[in-house]
C-alpha cells in the first residue's frame, strides 16, 4: 500500500527565525546550536542538522483533534524552506533511528500501535494502512517520544 510522508510546512516557522534569544525565551523558544551528528532532526526537512548549524528548539500542538489522545511537545526546526515530502520514502532522521508508529481512525482516536526500526519501517506502516479503520499515522522518534512526521496513505 502506497504511502506519503510529509515534513512540516516551513510557513507558521519562518519569522520566528529572525526573532532575538529573548523574543524566542518570550515565545518558548530556544536557539540551539548543533555540536553533534544526528543530534536535532528537523521536522520540516526530515533530516538531521549537521555540526555548527543553529536550529529552533520549540514546542509544537501535532494531535489537535479534541480527543483524550491531544499531544503537543517539543520539535527541533531548521531553517529552510524545503519541506520533505516522498512517497514510499522513509526519510533520513527517520530511517536512523527507532520508532513508535501511532495509527489513528477519522475520529482521531488511536487504533494501532508498534515501535519499528527505522530502516523497517515502510512495512509497519504498510501493514497499519491495510486496517480500513487507519486513516493516518503518526511517527514519533521511540526514544524520546517526540514527533516526527505525519504519514498518509499516497
Amino acid at each position: 500500500m502506497a504511502f506519503r510522508i510529509s515534513g512540516l510546512d516551513p510557513a507558521p516557522f519562518a519569522h520566528l527565525h529572525a526573532l532575538s534569544d529573548a523574543e524566542l525565551s518570550a515565545n518558548g523558544a530556544v536557539r540551539v546550536p548543533i555540536a553533534q551528528e544526528n543530534a536535532a532532526p528537523c521536522r520540516v526537512s526530515l533530516d538531521d542538522a549537521c555540526v555548527g548549524e543553529t536550529v529552533l528548539l520549540l514546542n509544537h500542538t501535532h494531535q489537535g483533534a479534541d480527543t483524550p489522545y491531544r499531544q503537543q511537545g517539543p520539535i527541533f526546526v531548521r531553517e529552510t524552506t524545503r519541506r520533505f515530502e516522498g512517497a514510499n520514502i522513509i526519510p533520513p532522521s527517520m530511517a536512523r533511528r527507532t520508532l513508535s508508529l501511532r495509527g489513528f481512525d477519522a475520529g482521531h482516536m488511536m487504533v494501532e500501535a508498534d515501535l519499528v526500526e527505522g530502516r523497517d519501517a515502510a512495512a509497519l506502516i504498510e501493514r497499519f494502512f491495510e486496517n480500513p479503520s487507519v486513516a493516518y499515522i503518526h511517527a514519533h522518534y521511540a526514544r524520546r517520544g517526540c514527533f516526527a512526521a505525519l504519514v498518509e496513505r499516497a
